[in-house]
């Protein structure tokens, strides 16, 4: 029996709605795979260091409640969150940077995510075109254009460094790109309706540092 339904989502998403959702989906993977099939909106929560309430407005923006008495079907979770995150349709993904973090990258997501593969991965470098690595070909780096538009791929993640990060974007968005994982330490400047999600780790390591020699409860 569905304890829980869907009604159509009637407002925008922000990003970090996505993020929590994103969240609770792997959360709820781990859950259901212990056998569980209900979950309150205080468990989520709890796992998701998130409050109640939070939970419960991020669900109901995607129009899916739950019971009081018997919480959220876990499986019927899962399903409308995948739906929301395009889960259900597989999405192609291009890597421009086939360095250190650009291999780190194609290893870690390899047979990872089913939906969201990297089947494109360019460079200009001719010792590391023409391969395979962890299941994604490797172009070079003039063909970028071609074979976004002949794959049709709209999202990519930039590893290049900081000086070619926005000839690079430019280059993807004119051939069709529409969504960017950017991991060059720059800002990139793209058209309107563009997506950008900043993957920043010299600031984020900055924070580490300086709150790892913050006083103790201070």
């Amino acid at each position: 029996m569905v304890h829980g339904h869907l009604k159509p989502v009637s407002s925008r998403l922000t990003v970090q709605t996505i993020g929590r959702l994103s969240l609770y989906r792997r959360l709820l993977l781990e859950v259901s795979a212990s056998g569980a099939r209900q979950i309150y909106s205080h468990q989520l929560a709890t796992a998701a260091v998130a409050t109640p309430a939070q939970v419960r407005r991020d669900l109901m923006a995607i129009g899916f409640s739950g019971s009081p008495r018997r919480g959220y079907a876990v499986d019927d979770l899962i399903a409308a969150i995948n739906a929301v995150l395009a889960r259900n349709v597989e999405t192609s993904v291009a890597l421009v940077g086939v360095g250190n973090l650009g291999r780190a990258i194609l290893a870690y997501f390899a047979n990872r995510e089913p939906w969201v593969r990297f089947t494109a991965a360019f460079d200009r470098d001719p010792d590391k075109v023409n391969r395979i690595l962890h299941g994604c070909r490797v172009y070079p780096i003039d063909r970028a254009e071609e074979i976004i538009r002949r794959d049709g791929i709209r999202a990519a993640a930039i590893a290049v460094p900081a000086s070619e990060a926005q000839h690079t974007a430019d280059r993807l968005v004119l051939a069709g790109v529409r969504s960017f994982l950017n991991f060059a330490p720059v800002r990139l400047h793209v058209p309107t309706g563009t997506f950008v999600d900043d993957v920043d780790m010299t600031t984020a390591l900055d924070r580490v540092a300086f709150y790892a020699h913050q006083p103790q409860g201070s």
